[in-house]
């Protein structure tokens, strides 16, 4: 279950946050425990990642696009009023690289945790990037709408020319996780497949320091941090319905979120991570600064 350990010279990544808007959700929709009536004010987190010698930028998710309204498919934007969500973007993620000094076309690559709307953003701006997607979400954006005006997944989000859609073949186990790829080879960052939530979802595990600092990107495998310290489970109303497809499948990974939570010098942050960004929010760990390893 433990992590792999540093070696000389080991090779790691600056982490930056990155503003992507707020969505306010109903706590039923997530927490069993929840009462009714309960909210909570969810940022949509971007991280931008740097590589501390190759030079490379991976951004991990992309946040709500500023112009949600008139841009996303029409399913889309029923079920956010038909759900009572409430979305907020102040400053989407190419607004907030641009504040902190890069050009978005400069970014080497985009991972796109899973192909909702508070996560894949507004696209366009990348335009040099290889976007990474798990290879399970290639059926959702085809043909995508409008092509298919059912469908709550845009055909046009993903450059065909320059988006890789990873499979598990191949990949290892890493810490309580049964499959991840070594991305760069040299062990600074990983990326975790991750079930339960939407077709092709996953996760990032990034060393943050060439001595032992980890940071683990959960993306949507739990939308509130009760559900991995296991004060609440997953929620499941006639109203709400489920925020995962495969409830058992998410339930399993939380679990092993658990187990790597537990371990000593990892920080683990959900996209949604309102506990750690209100308290965080315009401080040094957003771009232009990073975020402090442990």
């Amino acid at each position: 279950m433990s992590l792999p350990p540093p070696t000389e010279n080991q090779a790691y990544c600056d982490v930056s946050a990155l503003e992507g808007g707020h969505v306010q959700i109903p706590l039923r929709w997530v927490l069993d425990n929840a009462k009714d009536g309960d909210v909570n004010n969810l940022p949509g987190l971007s991280f931008l990642l740097r590589h501390n010698s190759n030079g490379d930028t991976l951004l991990v998710d992309l946040g709500i696009r500023k112009d949600w309204e008139t841009k996303l498919p029409t399913p889309i934007l029923q079920r956010v009023q038909q759900m009572g969500f409430i979305v907020d973007v102040p400053q989407d993620a190419p607004t907030s690289l641009r504040k902190g000094g890069i050009d978005p076309a400069a970014i080497k690559h985009v991972l796109i945790t899973h192909i909702h709307f508070d996560h894949f953003g507004d696209t366009a701006p990348f335009t040099n990037a290889t976007f990474l997607v798990g290879s399970e979400a290639q059926q959702l954006v085809t043909p995508g709408w409008p092509a298919d005006p059912d469908a709550p997944f845009p055909g046009d989000l993903l450059p065909s020319e320059r988006t890789r859609f990873l499979t598990k073949e191949g990949w290892q186990p890493i810490g309580p996780f049964p499959h991840a790829l070594d991305f760069y080879g040299d062990g600074s960052l990983y990326i975790v497949d991750a079930p339960g939530h939407l077709p092709g979802h996953i996760n990032v595990l990034v060393r943050t320091s060439p001595d032992g600092g980890w940071l683990y990107l959960a993306g949507d495998s739990a939308h509130d941090h009760r559900l991995i310290d296991g004060e609440a489970q997953i929620a499941e109303t006639d109203a709400f319905g489920c925020a995962h497809i495969d409830r058992e499948a998410a339930a399993q990974h939380i679990a092993r979120i658990r187990a790597l939570k537990a371990t000593p010098r990892v920080r683990v942050l959900i996209a949604h991570d309102a506990p750690w960004y209100w308290p965080n929010r315009g401080g040094p760990a957003f771009l232009p600064g990073k975020l402090e390893s442990l």
